[in-house]
C-alpha cells in the first residue's frame, strides 16, 4: 500500500527587505524536497496576501481559517510548514503563533524563541547571562532624543548602527564620525521602531550552524566570511563576487572547538529548534557573539548549505531531516 505523502507548505517571502532572498530560499527547498515522501507547495506570504504558486505561474489563495487550499476541486490541508521566511513574519515568530493555534508543526524555533532572538537587544541580554563576550551597545527608540556625542564617547568610533529587529544587514551603517550618527540612526529607524548602536569589534567574522535532529545535536563546520566591502552588508552577502566564504574556516583546533562549543551552548540556552546559524567575531583574544539567525538563508549560495556540503549532507537530506524533525517531541 502506497504511503500517504505529507502536504508541506514551504512559506517564503514576508514583509521585510529580505523578501527576494526568502523567495530564493523557498524555491531551493521546493526543488530539493523529497517528492516521494512529501507533496510540496511553495507559499508566498506578502502582508495579508498568501498565495500558493502553481507550476503554471498562477497563484491559489490560502484559506487562513484552517490553513488550506483547494486544488482541482479537492481540499488540501497542510500537515507541516517549512519556514523559509527571513525577517518578519517568519523569523520574528508572528506567523508561528498562528501555526501553534492550529497545531501545525513547523521546522523553525518556537514563536517565543523567534521573537526574542530576532529582537537583537533582548537576545544580547540573554546571551550576556552565559558569560559570552558581546559588543557594548545603546538602544534608541523612535521619538527618543539621542545624545550623539555621549554615545560616541561611550562606544568609541567607528561603530555600527542597525535596526534592532531586522536581518541580512538591511538598514545597517558603519559610522566613522559623530556627524554621521543622526543619518545612520534615521536610516535604521526607517526600517524599525528601535535602533541598536554597537561598538565596532575588529576581527574575523565566523558563522557556525547548529541543528538538533531528534535529540542529537549536529554542529556544522565553521565558515569565515570575508567581505570585499567595508563590512558584510546586504550587497556583500548576496552579490556574486562581493565576499569570500571559506568553509571550513582556517582556524586552529582550539579555536574551532571553542566556537562550536559556544554555538552549541547558546542553541540550548536560547531554546532554539531546527537549523540555526550563529555569527561571531573572532579577535586575537576573544570570541564575540554577533547575532543568531533562526531562519538562516538556504539558497545555493547561502552559508548553511555550504557547511552541510562539507559534512557530506545533501540538500535533499538536510531538508528531509528538517521536516521530519518538526514532528519530533522530546520525551
Amino acid at each position: 500500500m502506497e504511503q500517504k505523502r505529507l502536504n508541506v507548505a514551504i512559506i517564503c517571502g514576508g514583509d521585510s527587505g529580505e523578501y527576494e532572498i526568502s523567495v530564493k530560499s523557498g524555491k531551493v527547498v521546493m526543488q530539493h524536497l523529497n517528492r516521494e515522501k512529501y507533496r510540496a507547495f511553495l507559499l508566498i506570504v506578502r502582508g495579508s496576501d498568501w498565495q500558493v504558486m502553481l507550476d503554471d505561474g498562477n497563484g491559489l489563495p490560502v484559506n487562513k481559517d484552517d490553513f488550506s487550499i483547494r486544488v482541482d476541486g479537492s481540499h488540501v490541508r497542510f500537515d507541516v510548514v517549512f519556514n523559509a521566511i527571513h525577517g518578519t513574519p517568519g523569523e520574528d515568530g508572528k506567523i508561528l503563533g498562528y501555526f501553534d493555534m492550529l497545531r501545525i508543526p513547523y521546522t523553525s524555533s518556537s514563536h517565543l524563541v523567534s521573537a526574542f532572538t530576532f529582537h537583537k537587544n533582548s537576545c544580547k541580554q540573554l546571551v550576556r547571562s552565559t558569560g559570552v563576550a558581546l559588543a557594548d551597545s545603546v538602544l534608541i527608540r523612535k521619538g527618543q532624543q539621542a545624545d550623539f556625542e555621549g554615545i560616541a564617547q561611550r562606544l568609541g568610533l567607528p561603530l555600527f548602527v542597525k535596526p534592532n529587529s531586522n536581518g541580512s544587514s538591511v538598514g545597517v551603517t558603519k559610522v566613522n564620525a559623530v556627524s554621521q550618527l543622526p543619518e545612520a540612526i534615521a536610516k535604521a529607524l526607517a526600517d524599525d521602531d528601535e535602533a541598536l548602536v554597537e561598538t565596532y569589534i575588529p576581527g574575523r567574522e565566523i558563522g557556525c550552524g547548529v541543528f538538533e535532529y531528534k535529540g542529537r545535536k549536529i554542529v556544522f563546520p565553521l565558515t569565515e566570511i570575508i567581505s570585499k566591502k567595508e563590512f558584510f552588508d546586504y550587497e556583500a552577502k548576496y552579490s556574486p563576487g562581493m565576499s569570500d566564504e571559506i568553509t571550513p574556516a582556517d582556524v586552529d583546533e582550539k579555536t574551532e572547538i571553542e566556537i562550536k562549543a559556544t554555538a552549541s551552548e547558546l542553541y540550548s540556552h536560547l531554546g532554539c529548534r531546527g537549523i540555526v546559524r550563529f555569527d561571531f567575531i573572532l579577535t586575537s583574544s576573544k570570541i564575540y557573539f554577533l547575532e543568531v539567525n533562526t531562519v538562516p538563508g538556504i539558497s545555493q549560495a547561502s552559508i548553511i548549505p555550504q557547511q552541510a556540503k562539507v559534512m557530506g549532507i545533501s540538500l535533499e537530506s538536510l531538508f528531509e531531516m528538517a521536516v521530519d524533525n518538526a514532528f519530533f517531541k522530546p520525551v
